[in-house]
């Protein structure tokens, strides 16, 4: 007898967004962030502008019913400061392309995103280290959570996958999640450009 496991929501997202993640991975370490002080300022800036514009979801009410811990994820205050303790100055930014209204479908899609970053992040934190920067200066926003990164990753996808959502719904997740990474590039395109 063969037993067929389905996959969950989670591992469906990230196959769907497999391409466009590794793509915007191999660009950002192509741009070697952690070769000097200077070019990871410059991958802070769009990390920073990247974590502004989808700061919105960390008020967003319906994720916030979901999300008990919701407000302690957020880090775009860690990346603020990280540019300050480099000198550098906050940037002007536009209206944020996502607003704390977005329906929770497609707010998920970017917070898969947004919250995916972070385990990534354990090992951006130890090549920022070899800059002498850490969780007290210039890389607070990758330090892990207390919690342990896995736990706290885990915790998320076990809401993702855990929603009751019809076939609309989920191609909101998709698009959500596409957006994000777009959103992502966009800020790499200006900052290095």
């Amino acid at each position: 007898m063969t037993t067929v496991v389905e996959n969950t929501r989670t591992q469906d997202l990230k196959a769907r967004t497999h391409e466009t993640h590794d793509a915007l991975d191999q660009r950002i370490m192509a741009n070697q962030p952690f070769a000097t002080r200077e070019n990871y300022a410059r991958f802070l800036l769009a990390q920073y502008r990247f974590l502004r514009d989808a700061d919105a979801l960390y008020d967003n009410p319906g994720l916030a019913r979901l999300f008990p811990d919701l407000a302690e994820r957020r880090r775009y205050d860690s990346i603020a400061a990280d540019l300050r303790d480099l000198d550098r100055p906050l940037p002007e930014l536009r209206e944020a392309p996502i607003s704390s209204t977005l329906d929770v479908a497609s707010a998920m899609g970017w917070l898969y995103v947004v919250e995916g970053s972070k385990l990534g992040a354990a090992i951006l934190y130890k090549l920022a280290g070899k800059l002498g920067l850490d969780e007290n200066c210039g890389a607070r926003h990758l330090a892990g959570h207390p919690d342990g990164r896995a736990r706290h990753w885990r915790a998320f996808t076990a809401v993702l996958d855990g929603l009751q959502l019809d076939e609309a719904a989920e191609q909101r997740v998709t698009a959500g999640a596409v957006a994000a990474f777009a959103c992502m590039n966009r800020h790499l395109d200006q900052v290095y450009a």
